[in-house]
């Protein structure tokens, strides 16, 4: 594994090839944002994008979930993955909602994950997308990134992954850090034909990595 330095400068250098990265996910407000999030589970983002527009015309607000029913947001997502199952978390979702925030969203960690179908992953993209706080998700593309670039073991958790990442590199990065990650684990460490040894960036003298080095100086 390597050492928080040489870590956090293969992080950067992540950063630095994809420095606009932003979110991919089409939302207008956290409720949209929840459902998107719930959707995304084991889907690509074209698949739930192309039922976004229909649903979120359908379902403005949670009262509009629960006024409905699974079955009938089954028909507006069965396109993607695990569909029944999604449908019924946001219908619970809805309910959760109204019953324990007025309707709205909350912005907090413990909060969010108490809501079904939200585990730690996606309340990590809502604290930090929605709401504009310091939060790191590591989904499939970031988890694949950190075991192959050896900032985290190979039997590393999600868990442990989050913890490693964010002690080594600074809070206010951490939202940048899985935007150009999940952008770099889509077009270069990918599942399949890792193009990685075309970046030689990422693996150069990381035994002399300035330890006070800064995304910021780029």
């Amino acid at each position: 594994m390597l050492t928080n330095e040489a870590a956090q400068h293969v992080i950067y250098e992540i950063m630095k090839l994809y420095p606009d990265a932003v979110p991919m996910m089409r939302y207008q407000n956290p409720f949209q944002l929840l459902m998107v999030v719930i959707l995304s589970a084991q889907a690509t983002d074209i698949s739930v994008a192309k039922v976004t527009d229909q649903l979120f015309k359908r379902y403005p607000n949670p009262q509009a979930v629960i006024e409905s029913s699974p079955e009938e947001i089954e028909s507006y997502i069965k396109t993607v993955g695990l569909y029944r199952n999604k449908a019924k978390y946001i219908y619970k979702s809805s309910c959760q909602l109204l019953e324990k925030f007025d309707g709205k969203v909350p912005s907090t960690r413990k909060e969010l994950q108490s809501l079904t179908g939200i585990g730690p992953k996606s309340a990590n993209i809502l604290l930090n997308v929605a709401f504009n706080q310091e939060a790191f998700a590591v989904d499939t593309h970031v988890a694949r990134i950190c075991k192959h670039h050896k900032i985290v073991e190979e039997n590393a958790t999600p868990k442990q992954i989050e913890k490693r990442v964010t002690e080594i590199i600074p809070a206010k990065y951490w939202g940048r850090a899985h935007q150009s990650m999940i952008s770099f684990g889509k077009e270069i460490c990918t599942s399949r034909n890792m193009k990685c040894h075309d970046y030689p960036q990422l693996y150069e003298n990381l035994e002399e990595v300035d330890p006070t080095d800064s995304i910021d100086a780029v």
